[in-house]
């Protein structure tokens, strides 16, 4: 039991530090193509590996700690005005971030003793990424419902009739699309080998 223990606060450590690179490490985590819109993000990749390979509760807790420091990289180092309005929301950059931690082991844990076990890995991955983009761009809707101009100003030239969260879906939807393709082919090359490696220990 000690072991199992000390083994999994390893590899939490591990990925915490990896997390912490990406977030602070310009280009790494937060990759910025368009300069004034939220950057392509490959942390979703981490936060559903972590949690595929350790579970539910454990990945709630990682997915915590990604809000967290997402918090705090957008009073300390926004790289862009909606990022900067979007993410010093706690509840817009909690919320999204514990779900995507919060799923991936779900899925695992669901199809992990199945033959579907590495379709697990590609929902994984696919889930950890959408769940963080559906729900940024719901929360921002219904935060910025009464006044969608101060947001609009940033986003780009929409029609201002146009309701609020079609212009998300437009304007973040894309980078959404990206990173769930990315993660969903990358988390199941990395984490069967790690599983592999984990039952061996």
């Amino acid at each position: 039991m000690r072991r199992e223990e000390t083994r999994r606060m390893t590899i939490t450590a591990v990925f915490a530090a990896i997390l912490i690179m990406q977030t602070f490490v310009p280009n790494i985590g937060y990759v910025r193509i368009i300069p004034a819109l939220p950057a392509i993000t490959t942390i979703p990749m981490t936060i559903a590996i972590y949690g595929t390979l350790m579970g539910p509760k454990a990945g709630l807790g990682f997915g915590l700690f990604w809000g967290i420091t997402r918090l705090i990289v957008a009073y300390t180092q926004p790289g862009d005005m909606v990022s900067l309005m979007l993410f010093q929301n706690p509840v817009i950059s909690v919320v999204p971030s514990v779900l995507a931690g919060f799923f991936p082991g779900v899925i695992s844990r669901a199809m992990g003793k199945t033959n579907y076990a590495k379709l697990g890995y590609i929902l994984s991955g696919a889930v950890t990424s959408l769940t963080n983009t559906i729900m940024v761009i719901l929360l921002t809707s219904i935060f910025f419902m009464h006044d969608p101009a101060s947001l609009l100003h940033y986003l780009g030239n929409y029609n201002s009739s146009t309701p609020l969260i079609l212009i998300l879906i437009t304007a973040l939807g894309a980078n959404g699309v990206i990173e769930a393709i990315f993660t969903a082919l990358v988390v199941p090359v990395i984490v069967t080998p790690l599983n592999l490696v984990l039952k061996r220990a």
